[in-house]
């Protein structure tokens, strides 16, 4: 797939508009979105995604098409399962509710940067060494595996709030204000700059979706090696990211076994970039399709699993509801909790 280098340049750019746009508005009116507003920009953005799928396929062909589309489901899943920890944060920090949306927002933003740079260099690094795929793989089954194995520890309130370096040396280094002061980052207070807790909030969200970024985009690559697609799709993904969390609300504690159709995604994607480093060396003639998996099975793997994972989810929550209104599940015990991802059903704080 051929992309010249003015599509890139108008692509950035539409892009940076769109968030400056953002920036501007809610930085000025910062607010909680309603259920109608967070609705219509996930509808636009979403309407935008497959119109675009369908453009790269007017211009491309069916195969880049398809590939798009898996890569931007695929991404668009694990940031739902981010927005999880995003939910631990906001929470654990007290951010109030009208300001998480401009949280949200320069958070993403520097999610994109970040996703653009590992882009970048993981396209140079396929493009010099085909035993890349290997290392990619082999990381996407261990994230897998990984994946359900904290899954399957079913400990109640385990969910503890991310901490890393960068956080750590921030707290260290520099005074805050014990309260937030609308979207400012740093005032100045008795002649000293003090940092404001929204600047450890979007520290926090930042440095964690940089280690999102080392699962997502070994995933994607799995999907497609044309880094524009690549690029777009996680664009495409994170673009109504915030929205999304408004208008799920308490529905992202009741997927319960996401992580459960997430292990198996990445652990498919692993598997097929195993195999198309084997089929790089010519090592995968015995496998089917010479071990390249055509994009339509990746496609069809991805849809099937979130859709019998969302619709198992959905179900287990609410058998798990019945239970409790009817006293079973206290006369049950823990057993009621069966499933559950560790902590993700309290992390406001508020039982169910």
């Amino acid at each position: 797939m051929e992309v010249h280098l003015y599509t890139w340049i108008i692509t950035v750019i539409v892009t940076v508009t769109i968030l400056a746009i953002d920036v501007l508005i809610i930085g000025r009116r910062p607010h909680e979105p309603s259920m109608k507003e967070a609705g219509l920009f996930i509808a636009v953005y979403v309407t935008l995604a497959v119109a675009f799928g369908f453009g790269v396929w007017a211009i491309a062909g069916g195969r880049y098409a398809g590939e798009f589309f898996a890569g931007w489901i695929t991404e668009y899943s694990l940031s739902v399962d981010n927005l999880f920890i995003f939910l631990i944060i906001l929470t654990k920090l007290k951010v109030p509710r009208h300001l998480q949306q401009f949280a949200l927002l320069v958070g993403i933003i520097l999610a994109l940067v970040f996703r653009g740079i590992f882009i970048a260099v993981g396209a140079a690094v396929i493009n010099l060494f085909s035993w890349v795929f290997f290392i990619f793989g082999a990381f996407l089954v261990w994230t897998a595996v990984k994946l359900y194995l904290d899954y399957r520890k079913h400990e109640e309130d385990t969910e503890e709030f991310p901490d890393n370096a960068a956080l750590r040396f921030v707290r260290r280094r520099f005074n805050a204000t014990n309260d937030y002061r609308g979207t400012k980052l740093t005032v100045v207070e008795n002649g000293k700059r003090l940092i404001t807790p929204m600047l450890i909030v979007i520290i926090a969200l930042g440095s964690t979706d940089l280690l999102f970024a080392l699962d997502s985009i070994p995933a994607i690559y799995g999907l497609t090696q044309e880094a524009y697609l690549v690029f777009t799709a996680n664009v495409f993904a994170l673009m109504g990211l915030r929205q999304l969390y408004f208008l799920l609300g308490g529905l992202l504690r009741r997927l319960v076994y996401l992580s459960v159709g997430l292990a198996i995604i990445l652990g498919f994607i692993g598997i097929k970039l195993i195999l198309h480093a084997l089929h790089s060396y010519h090592l995968a003639d015995w496998a089917p399709f010479d071990g390249e998996i055509p994009i339509w099975v990746s496609l069809t793997v991805i849809i099937v699993t979130l859709t019998i994972t969302t619709v198992a989810s959905l179900v287990k929550s609410k058998y798990d509801e019945d239970r409790r209104a009817t006293g079973d599940g206290e006369a049950s015990g823990s057993g009621s909790d069966q499933g559950v991802v560790p902590g993700r059903d309290r992390v406001d704080g508020q039982s169910d």
